[in-house]
């Protein structure tokens, strides 16, 4: 193998891109946006101080993304969850439930919402038999595949919860998992998505989970070190701004077109796209199997980001989590960044607007969109002073990713996609990270369907 052509300059394209360069191969990467870094994206909130606008949280088991950090000589800082929660849980309330009306905001150590245990026990205990018959490599194969491929999450917790505390918590924790609408998955996907990323449990987890710790100075530097190598190694082989429109192949290699009409040519294409992307590309021949279908939506995901001059819920004894059942953010977290080389902290808040919630709040305007996320939070955490910042990252409509975390596969979508996710197409193959059966939708999975492909690339030479 002489020549690549990458297209896509995510995690998983780049990942691939350096695995495929590290063995002699030339490799030319393309990407439409005018930065590497695909659902990972870093914003400076503060000299010196970055934080994750996209992609930011990994754990134990996430073994190939802990590699990587190490061989990039980067570092991990643990997600902060000292203190207190709080919950606004009355759909009805204004903003996000004023405090002290009707206690419809609450207070509580950890993380368990103030809703009936028993209830929210029964709904972890259905998910988890759902997690536990999946089959983690061919979800397609799973017992019962047919049916659970058909029918929409929402419609299962229609059919198995009965107490209001638990229908009412359902999509809430759906749109933190997932980034997703119960009605726009399948419930074969949604028990996939939970078994692949490790399990219920750990998926949830801030400490011991998936969600233990965060890329030190900001998940993009990952792929911005990837490119630098790769461009050291051979200069100008990343090229940005360059959406690709076409992929023609013949006996002998590929020719990739972007829009502005110059034509690359290699041996073989790696497309590392989300599938809605991979889906709109001209292939010819014409590849035999869809990357995406009907039913496959974007992840619904807006994230907010509001700046503070510290992290002042800590004074109070809050961690800065939050769980709404009001939008827009739906939840909150605590992502202040480490103390900047000069000393200083910044306090950084960051919302979560997922589901259906997503779609209404990205329809509003900017400073309606501020107001917004700032009346909530101050309803939430009543000691906090005007930002300094705010930073929103519009997810749905980024039309170079089209959703965020990841594709929500629709009714249907695993029958049809899933036996040829990651078959090549000829001369062309797939990465990124809905095309791994292990960490769907997370920067490992996106990692080691860079391995896969490289892999399988170089096994067809042998």
């Amino acid at each position: 193998m002489a020549s690549a052509v990458v297209i896509g300059a995510g995690l998983a394209g780049l990942t691939a891109a350096e695995g495929l360069a590290a063995r002699g191969v030339e490799v030319t990467v393309l990407e439409a946006r005018p930065r590497v870094g695909g659902r990972t994206h870093g914003i400076e909130v503060a000299p010196g101080a970055w934080i994750d606008a996209g992609a930011a949280y990994l754990g134990a088991k996430h073994t190939e993304l802990l590699a990587l950090i190490k061989d990039l000589g980067l570092a991990t800082t643990p997600t902060t969850m000292l203190g207190a929660s709080r919950f606004a849980l009355n759909p009805a309330a204004g903003a996000a439930g004023a405090p002290g009306a009707d206690g419809e905001l609450a207070t509580r150590d950890g993380r368990f919402p103030p809703l009936n245990a028993v209830a929210l026990g029964e709904l972890f205990d259905r998910l988890a038999e759902l997690t536990a018959q999946v089959d983690p490599e061919a979800p397609w194969l799973t017992p019962d595949a047919e049916r659970l491929d058909a029918l929409t999450a929402a419609e299962w917790a229609e059919q198995q919860l009965d107490h209001p505390d638990a229908r009412l918590f359902f999509p809430l924790f759906l749109g933190e998992m997932m980034a997703a609408d119960p009605a726009d998955v399948s419930v074969l996907h949604m028990a996939f998505y939970l078994r692949s990323g490790g399990g219920l449990r750990y998926l949830n987890a801030f400490e011991g989970g998936a969600q233990e710790d965060r890329v030190a100075g900001g998940a993009h530097l990952l792929c911005e070190r990837l490119a630098a190598r790769l461009t050291e190694r051979r200069p100008g082989s990343v090229r940005l701004g360059e959406p690709v429109r076409s992929v023609v192949q013949d006996g002998e290699g590929v020719t990739v077109h972007t829009e502005a009409g110059a034509a690359y040519r290699a041996e073989v294409a790696v497309v590392a796209l989300p599938p809605l992307l991979a889906e709109s590309l001209d292939l010819r021949p014409v590849r035999p199997a869809p990357r995406a279908g009907e039913r496959t939506g974007r992840g619904c995901a807006v994230k907010v980001n509001l700046v503070y001059p510290s992290p002042v819920w800590r004074e109070h004894g809050l961690s800065g989590w939050s769980v709404n059942a009001r939008g827009p953010l739906l939840s909150t977290v605590d992502d202040s960044p480490a103390d900047a080389p000069d000393g200083s902290r910044v306090g950084v808040l960051t919302g979560f607007v997922t589901g259906a919630e997503a779609h209404r709040y990205a329809a509003l305007g900017p400073e309606e969109q501020r107001a917004a996320a700032v009346e909530q939070a101050a309803s939430l955490f009543p000691m906090l002073p005007e930002p300094i910042g705010f930073h929103r990252t519009d997810w749905v409509n980024e039309p170079y990713s089209k959703g965020c975390y990841a594709a929500l596969f629709g009714p249907g979508d695993w029958s049809r996609l899933g036996p040829a996710l990651t078959a090549p197409h000829g001369r062309v193959h797939w990465a990124g990270t809905e095309t791994s059966t292990e960490f769907f939708g997370l920067l490992e999975g996106a990692i080691r369907s860079g391995h896969r492909v490289v892999a399988q690339i170089l096994d067809s030479e042998v």
